[in-house]
């Protein structure tokens, strides 16, 4: 069986792949509202006025990261008799953002642009929350391209 890091991380899926996050991202930015929407959409400014580019180049860069991050996920997920991933991702919303987000920790954790680790710290904290509500999103994406 194939993972997912061997069915998306191939010169025909992967640019097509990074472009539909990239959209992902922004409908869950634009969506968001309140205080901390305001903040996840000044964070997300930040990133794009000062780094033209940096999302999607972002997203290619930690990709294999992430799809070895959700790998488990879509293992157990196969196996378990679930008919969509979005739905498994959501009935594990809070270990698979876990496991997301140790991802992007580390990617600040080396990132030498100060102004995006600022605008990451700033969201940071309620950023288990924003990618559990993109879970289901997120979830039908990587069936879509893996299933």
């Amino acid at each position: 069986m194939a993972t997912l890091s061997e069915k998306i991380l191939t010169p025909e899926v992967e640019p097509k792949f990074v472009a539909d996050c990239q959209a992902l991202i922004d409908g869950e930015v634009g969506g968001k509202s309140g205080i901390s929407g305001t903040a996840v959409k000044a964070a997300y400014k930040v990133a794009v006025t000062f780094a033209p580019g940096y999302f999607t180049a972002t997203i290619a860069s930690i990709l294999p990261d992430m799809l070895d991050a959700l790998e488990p996920f879509w293992a157990d997920f196969l196996g378990s008799g679930t008919a969509e991933f979005a739905d498994y991702l959501v009935k594990h919303g809070d270990e698979a953002s876990d496991a997301l987000l140790r991802v992007t920790d580390r990617m600040a954790d080396v990132s030498g642009r100060a102004a995006i680790v600022k605008a990451y710290k700033l969201v940071r904290g309620g950023a288990g929350k924003n990618i559990e509500a993109a879970l289901p999103a997120l979830g039908a994406l990587l069936q879509g391209y893996a299933g």
